[in-house]
């Protein structure tokens, strides 16, 4: 999966730095950053927007429960000489608890909360309002309901190496709606050719209307709520997929 991060021919993990530095001027702007601003990226990945936060003055606080994702953000930092300013957590975000911690601004990106059940994503809402200063921001960026696949389908490939493995596989997968939840599933099996190791990974998204994020916002100590569908316009390549919402506390 890092691997697939740090590929930079396509967006599907992260972000191609093109269209990734677009956004943290955005955010830059929504989260009225500054020079001093302490920022916490939860589910941060490999660190690529909280050291390019650091770059810019902040002191940024990054927690994702990859052991390779951690190490590689750690790394990139003393690269780019922003150790002291980074500081990365393994750490799964639902045991975090930074109430108190008076951070500026807060990071979800990428749909992240939507793969939290509905109770687990209203407590880590809550968690971050507590772990943010009055006048504290939180962007969170889920998938716009009205735009996820909801038709049932299938597909197979086989490949000599991949995300799904490093040797030769055959790969199915299947997604379908659940309707009556609003959730979307994909299901994968991966058979490993080599060692006929069958392995089977479920995903599982929940989206949420435009309401029903900003009530969950509401209550877990937010005053208010700006929605912006597309990213506000910028120039993604999926940008009509995802609805961007910008929390104060």
């Amino acid at each position: 999966m890092l691997r697939e991060h740090l590929d930079e021919s396509h967006g599907a993990a992260s972000r191609q730095p093109a269209e990734r530095l677009q956004q943290i001027n955005w955010l830059w702007s929504k989260l009225a950053l500054m020079p001093g601003a302490q920022v916490l990226d939860v589910t941060c990945g490999p660190g690529l927007y909280a050291v390019e936060l650091a770059s810019r003055g902040c002191l940024a606080t990054g927690i994702d429960f990859s052991p390779a994702s951690i190490a590689y953000a750690r790394e990139l930092a003393q690269k780019r000489g922003f150790s002291k300013q980074c500081n990365f957590v393994e750490l799964d975000v639902r045991q975090m608890d930074y109430r108190s911690a008076n951070f500026n601004g807060a990071l979800f990106l990428y749909g992240q909360l939507s793969v939290f059940t509905i109770e687990e994503a209203e407590q880590l809402l809550e968690q971050i309002a507590l772990a943010l200063q009055p006048g504290g921001r939180l962007v969170v960026e889920i998938l716009d309901q009205q735009q996820v696949d909801k038709n049932d389908s299938t597909w197979w490939f086989t490949d000599n190496t991949g995300l799904w493995g490093d040797g030769p596989f055959i790969h199915l997968g299947e997604r379908f709606w659940l309707e009556e939840l609003a959730i979307s599933v994909d299901r994968f099996h991966t058979l490993h050719l080599d060692s006929g190791q069958l392995d089977e990974i479920i995903l599982c998204d929940q989206s949420y209307t435009v309401q029903e994020m900003t009530n969950m916002m509401m209550a877990a100590g937010f005053d208010s709520v700006d929605v912006y569908p597309a990213w506000d316009g910028l120039p993604l390549y999926d940008a009509g997929e995802w609805i961007v919402f910008v929390a104060s506390k």
